[in-house]
Formats: structure tokens, C-alpha cells, sequence
């Protein structure tokens, strides 16, 4: 099985930046198989085709437009992400949803796909996460480890995560 988890934004944009730290936090905190490719996707659109091209799940970590409070963490899977584009805020969304139909298309579009979403507080210029999105982190990154392991991977954090780190050292 193959596995991409994507992470989406604008790091630039201070919290459509999050999908692509969440993905970096993975990728630093846990020792991943080769099953699972972690991509930073930024604000990548087509250029995806070939990275996400028949894998067997698609597991996006995105900044996304939601009612509820900044901050919130929201778990999405199969049919509900396509409808999530449709009220996308940032162009790299509309980049996404026109990748996973070309590949509809093409018959190689992933089997199963989950967003991990954070809402976002603030989308002005800067770097780092506000802090209603960066108390989250933790959260999103086990909601994808969640993920993760529910795919039958066994995820162990590497030995420099194990003492703590922005989200508490998360498991």
C-alpha cells in the first residue's frame, strides 16, 4: 500500500501555512516506512499529478474554510473533501481538486483520501502560526498518526521527539 500525506499552504501566509507544518512536524517527530511519502506540496497544483498518481491513500493536511472557531481541527474523508473545494479560500485547493479529477480521469486516482484540516485565524504575511493554530499542532499530527495507524502502520517516534517538542511530545 502507498501512502502520501500532503501537506498544502502558503508558509508565507502565516496559518495557510499549517498543512505543510503539521507534515514537517511528522516527518521530524516519527521514524515513517517507505510505504508512506511525506510531501510538502506548498502551493502546488498540477505539478502534484505524478505524486499523488495511483497511490492507495491521499492524506492532505490543509488550512480550511470552516464556521467553526480558529483553531478547530476537522477531519474529513472520501466524498466530503471534493466538496470541501468547493468553497475553497486559497488557489492551491482549486490546484488539488482539479489534480484528483484529472486523475479521476485518468483511472488513477487515490482509493481512499482524508483531509486533516485546521480553520484559520490569520492569513496575513509572516511565518509563524497564530497562536489559536499553533495550539493545535499537536492535535492535527495525531489525528494524522491516527490515520497512520489505523492503515496498519505502526508509527515510532524518533528518539530526538520522544522528549517533548511543541505539542508536548505527541505519540
Amino acid at each position: 500500500m502507498r501512502v502520501v500525506v500532503l501537506g498544502l499552504g502558503n508558509i508565507l501566509l502565516r496559518d495557510e501555512g499549517v498543512g505543510v507544518r503539521v507534515v514537517e512536524a511528522l516527518a521530524e517527530r516519527y521514524a515513517l516506512p517507505p510505504e508512506i511519502e511525506v510531501v510538502d506540496g506548498g502551493t502546488a497544483g498540477m505539478e502534484l499529478l505524478n505524486v499523488i498518481a495511483g497511490c492507495d491513500h491521499l492524506l492532505i493536511c490543509d488550512a480550511i474554510k470552516d464556521d467553526a472557531p480558529p483553531g478547530t481541527v476537522i477531519k474529513l474523508t472520501d466524498a466530503e473533501v471534493p466538496a470541501l473545494f468547493q468553497t475553497r479560500f486559497s488557489p492551491h485547493q482549486l490546484g488539488l481538486a482539479d489534480v484528483l479529477a484529472t486523475l479521476t480521469l485518468s483511472d488513477e486516482a487515490p482509493r481512499a483520501v482524508t483531509l486533516i484540516g485546521i480553520v484559520p485565524l490569520d492569513m496575513e504575511l509572516g511565518i509563524e502560526l497564530s497562536p489559536e493554530v499553533g495550539a493545535v499542532m499537536g492535535e492535527a499530527i495525531r489525528e494524522v498518526t491516527a490515520t497512520l495507524r489505523g492503515l496498519g502502520y505502526p508509527l515510532m517516534l524518533r528518539d530526538s521527539a520522544a522528549v517533548g517538542g511543541a505539542d508536548g511530545g505527541v505519540e
